[in-house]
């Protein structure tokens, strides 16, 4: 636990992994935001410094966790000029969690790699609650040896992890996860609107499916939401959105049809579009039930 972590990155996810290392014994060196003032905030609470240049964040890190929001974020923060995290990045580790696009990944590594330093993938297939209390679900790949070194770090932070392989693949699972989850969950939500419709009671419907083979993990975490419009920010539609565009790239460039995951995206999409963006991706439910969608959106 002697090594000092940055984290770049401290929106709801990467503030609570902070948390979690900070209990867990290790120095949280710094932490960055666009939002100067969330990370001055944070940085108050657990005794770290929030400079306000990414270079400082390498200089004063042994390990860097990057949690940003996409792939123009990851290029911004290790761009090749100007402020940056590869400025003194010789000896240091880089810890990606964010969820970006596969090759965006492999040629941050590349960059990282370059300027001396490694990097590995930890995508995260948990949320907000597993963040703060160490129990992510961590798929992991990069620079085996950087794995090694900092596995210690990651296991306070996961109640589980999986090694994947080279760079690039633990983002090509983590988007497979997510497109299926969005999937399952734009399912879900048609299910319970059409049950409404009919006049069924929900809270037995959802009994019923639960002993089916519609069962599901997004029924155990969303369908009572969906039920009650319940929908506090656990996962954003936006991010579903640009999670289910990742995937859905992945299978043009390879040749799949995939007109599930086609289907789903757009409905976030359009989630976005009518300024529901912020609302978890249980909100898909608003427009799936008659008498919750907007009154000049289409059945399309």
């Amino acid at each position: 636990m002697n090594e000092r972590i940055g984290f770049v990155g401290v929106g709801r996810m990467g503030a609570n992994m902070a948390r979690r290392l900070k209990d867990a014994g290790y120095t949280v060196s710094a932490v960055y935001d666009v939002d100067h003032a969330r990370a001055r905030e944070l940085a108050a609470e657990i005794g770290a410094m929030a400079p306000e240049k990414l270079a400082a964040v390498t200089a004063a890190s042994d390990v860097v966790i990057t949690v940003v929001t996409d792939d123009a974020a990851m290029h911004a923060i290790f761009a090749t000029s100007g402020d940056s995290l590869l400025t003194g990045a010789r000896g240091k580790v880089f810890i990606n969690a964010a969820t970006i696009t596969p090759a965006v990944h492999v040629a941050i590594d590349r960059l990282i790699a370059a300027a001396g330093g490694s990097a590995i993938e930890a995508c995260m297939a948990s949320s907000i609650p597993q963040a703060r209390n160490g129990e992510l679900y961590l798929m992991c790949a990069g620079d085996a040896d950087a794995y090694a070194r900092v596995k210690p770090l990651l296991e306070k932070m996961s109640s589980s992890m999986r090694w994947i392989g080279g760079p690039g693949t633990a983002a090509q699972v983590k988007a497979l996860v997510n497109m299926l989850m969005n999937i399952n969950t734009a399912g879900l939500a048609e299910a319970l609107g059409l049950g409404d419709a009919l006049g069924l009671d929900l809270t037995m419907l959802r009994e019923v499916l639960a002993q089916t083979g519609a069962n599901s993990r997004v029924l155990e975490t969303d369908g009572a939401d969906m039920q009650h419009r319940e929908h506090d920010t656990y996962f954003s539609a936006a991010h579903a959105a640009k999670d289910s565009g990742i995937a859905f790239e992945l299978g043009h460039a390879a040749g799949v049809i995939m007109p599930l995951a086609a289907a789903t995206k757009s409905q976030y999409d359009l989630m976005v579009e009518w300024g529901l963006g912020d609302l978890d991706k249980s909100g898909i439910a608003e427009l799936t039930f008659n008498d919750r969608r907007p009154v000049n959106l289409s059945d399309g």
